[in-house]
């Protein structure tokens, strides 16, 4: 019995060494071999070895021996995100932009619960956005600007409290504009240029007041503007061009001199185009031609 207790103890012991020099367990070291795996890692810009370390690997941060972030920007990642990625609950920022991932997003990709920042634009993935996406509750950033999203925007991202940034923009996204963006007190940009979005702009939309980029431009808005844009305080860019709107009495109360971008189809709301730069989210000439399936025939 004694020796039993002795065993535990060592076994404990060695166990808290292993997390104090930053070793992560196997559980998160094989979802990460997945990832390379599946995105043919051999391929990479900057490949990972295997034999060495998790923490030297590029693009991963490891803290208290647990994966809390990958970072792998425009790092020629070709193919699926596999669904063991589910399995990286200690994961805070996941950043795979510009890069050449395809298929769906995996449905445990609402497991990852501390995640703060998701950034997966100008990818190639296809598919539906989870309505459980509403799970992850400490999200910051959710962008996946220029893939080949489809269905809805869903109700449930209006329970991401802390979400500062939401950008879906150059996709082929459809439905309305949830009225439960509204409840996103801290959100300061809010892209969704370049869709089939239709219906008319919630009014909802007015109790953003850290509001600062508001992009919708490019889709199949109707109706009137909301009288409650006179609310949007904040806001320094403003883009409805392109869309199917009958009145424009709601932006009539805004101080146009309060934009660095103010584009709208009504003309005699003058537009303004102050010097600043661009990022690709705002231009449509970034969205990927898919040679092999066009997604927009589905």
């Amino acid at each position: 019995m004694k020796r039993l207790a002795i065993f535990f103890f060592l076994l404990t012991v060695s166990v808290g060494l292993s997390l104090a020099n930053g070793q992560v367990s196997q559980r998160e070291k094989d979802a990460l071999i997945d990832l390379y795996n599946s995105t043919k890692g051999e391929q990479w810009k900057v490949t990972w070895n295997l034999d060495a370390s998790v923490e030297t690997w590029k693009g991963i941060e490891v803290k208290e021996g647990h994966v809390v972030g990958i970072t792998l920007f425009m790092n020629n990642l070709d193919g699926v995100l596999p669904e063991s990625i589910g399995k990286l609950k200690y994961l805070t920022r996941l950043n795979l932009a510009f890069n050449n991932i395809t298929g769906v997003l995996p449905k445990d990709i609402v497991k990852l619960e501390s995640l703060k920042e998701f950034r997966l634009e100008m990818n190639r993935i296809k598919g539906a956005i989870p309505q459980e996406i509403g799970q992850l509750k400490n999200l910051e950033v959710f962008s996946m600007f220029n893939n080949f999203l489809t269905g809805p925007i869903p109700e449930t991202f209006g329970n991401i409290q802390n979400l500062k940034e939401l950008n879906l923009s150059s996709n082929n996204l459809k439905g309305i504009i949830p009225k439960s963006i509204g409840n996103l007190s801290k959100l300061q940009a809010l892209g969704l240029f370049e869709n089939s979005l239709e219906g008319e702009i919630p009014a909802e939309i007015g109790n953003l007041g850290q509001l600062k980029e508001l992009v919708l431009a490019n889709n199949q808005l109707g109706g009137e503007i909301p009288v409650e844009f006179s609310q949007l305080a904040s806001l320094q860019i403003l883009q409805l061009q392109n869309n199917r709107f009958n009145s424009y009495t709601g932006l009539k109360a805004m101080d146009t001199k309060q934009f660095l971008v103010f584009d709208t189809d009504d003309k005699s709301l003058n537009p303004r185009f102050n010097s600043i730069e661009f990022d690709r989210s705002r231009m449509a000439d970034t969205k990927f031609e898919d040679d092999e399936n066009n997604e927009n025939n589905e």
